[in-house]
C-alpha cells in the first residue's frame, strides 16, 4: 500500500496534522517512537479546554482520536530511514520496533519528530525538570508567579529571556554559569528591570523532596531559590532523513532535493510547512524559531494538513494569494 501521507512523530503537530488529514479521507501512516522531549513534565498550559492536563494524556487522546479513522494507521517505531523512492514518486519509510521492521510508502512525508534538548550539567536540575525547574516561560510563569525564581542560561539570548521571565516575579536571579555572554548593555537592561546577574560557576541545585530550595554555586554559596527556568540547547536530529536524489539523464544530485536547514539546524520551510524539497513537509519545534506552546504547534499542524491535502489535489490556486 502506498500511504497518501507518513507523518513522523506523534506530538500535538503531528497528530493534529494527522487528524486533519484524515478528514481530508486521505490514507495517513503515523509513525512515533514514544519518547516525547516533555515526558517529565507533569501539566502542561495554555491549550484551550484542556489547561492542566498532563501532555502525556493530551497525546493519547488525540492518538485515540486518530485512530478512530479508518483512514489512519499508528505503529510505534523508530524511524532510522526516510529516502526518495527509488522506483516511483513519493517516499520510503524504514523504521523498528523490538525486533519489528517497518517499511512502508507514501506519496508525500511531513517531519513533526520535534528536538532533543540539552541542558548544563547540573546533577540536581533533572530531578527538579518539570516540577520546580522549566524551559517554557510562556506555559509555566504564572505558576511561578511572585516566587524567587532562578534562570540559568549559558547562551547569547539571556537579557531577553531574562526581561521575559521578570514579568512574572520581581525576584529573580541570573545564573550564567561562566558562559552567557553579557556586554555592559545588557547588564544595564537587566539592572533596570531589578534583575540580579550572578556570574559565578553554579554547581548544583539543592533541595529535597519537598522540592526545591536553592542554587550552590561553586564557591559553597547558597542562594535560596524556589524554583525557577532553564535554557536548554536544542537540537534538531534529522540524519534518518535523506532528500538526495538524482536526475534522470545522469548522476548528479537533483536540485531540487536540497533540503534547507538554518544556522540552528531547523528545516526552513513556508507558512504552511513546505520545506524546498517537493512533497516533503515539517510542522512544529523542528522548524524555525523552534519550541513553541503545545496549542500553537497543533494549529500549525492543521495548516499544514491543508497545504498536503491542497498540493495533493494539484491545480489549485494558493489561498494566499487573493490576500
Amino acid at each position: 500500500m502506498v500511504h497518501d501521507v507518513a507523518i513522523i512523530g506523534a506530538g500535538p503537530a503531528g497528530l493534529s496534522a494527522a487528524l486533519n488529514l484524515v478528514r481530508a479521507k486521505r490514507s495517513v501512516l503515523l509513525v512515533d517512537a514514544n519518547r516525547p522531549r516533555n515526558a517529565a513534565t507533569l501539566r502542561s498550559h495554555g491549550f484551550l479546554t484542556r489547561d492542566g492536563i498532563s501532555p502525556l494524556e493530551l497525546r493519547k487522546l488525540g492518538r485515540t482520536e486518530v485512530e478512530g479513522y479508518p483512514e489512519a494507521t499508528v505503529v510505534q517505531s523508530v524511524v532510522d530511514l526516510v529516502t526518495p523512492a527509488t522506483d516511483t514518486d513519493g517516499w520510503q519509510v524504514h523504521g523498528t520496533w523490538r525486533g519489528t521492521e517497518l517499511d512502508a510508502r507514501a506519496r508525500t512525508v511531513v517531519v513533526a519528530t520535534g528536538l532533543r534538548e540539552d541542558f548544563p550539567p547540573l546533577p540536581m536540575l533533572r530531578a527538579f525538570y518539570g516540577t520546580a525547574v522549566h524551559s517554557c516561560v510562556e506555559c509555566d510563569a504564572y505558576d511561578k508567579a511572585g516566587q524567587p525564581l532562578a534562570f540559568i542560561c549559558e547562551t547569547a539570548d539571556v537579557v531577553d529571556r531574562a526581561l521575559l521571565i521578570a514579568a512574572w516575579t520581581d525576584d529573580l536571579i541570573v545564573y550564567t554559569n561562566g558562559v552567557a555572554p553579557l556586554d555592559d548593555a545588557g547588564r544595564e537592561r537587566l539592572a533596570a528591570a531589578g534583575v540580579v546577574v550572578d556570574e559565578r560557576v553554579v554547581d548544583d541545585l539543592e533541595g529535597d523532596r519537598t522540592g526545591m530550595t536553592g542554587v550552590r554555586l561553586a564557591d559553597g554559596h547558597v542562594e535560596p531559590r524556589t524554583g525557577g527556568f532553564v535554557r536548554p540547547t536544542w537540537h534538531a536530529d534529522l540524519d534518518w532523513l535523506c532528500t538526495t536524489s538524482r536526475s534522470a539523464d545522469d548522476d548528479t544530485p537533483d536540485p531540487s532535493s536540497e533540503l534547507r536547514r538554518d544556522a540552528q539546524g531547523f528545516l526552513v520551510v513556508d507558512p504552511v510547512g513546505r520545506t524546498s524539497v517537493p512533497g516533503l513537509y515539517a510542522v512544529g519545534d523542528v522548524t524555525p524559531p523552534g519550541p513553541e506552546q503545545l496549542i500553537v504547534a497543533a494549529g500549525h499542524g492543521a495548516a499544514t494538513a491543508a497545504a498536503v491535502h491542497r498540493d495533493l489535489v494539484g491545480g489549485l490556486a494558493d489561498p494566499r494569494d487573493a490576500v
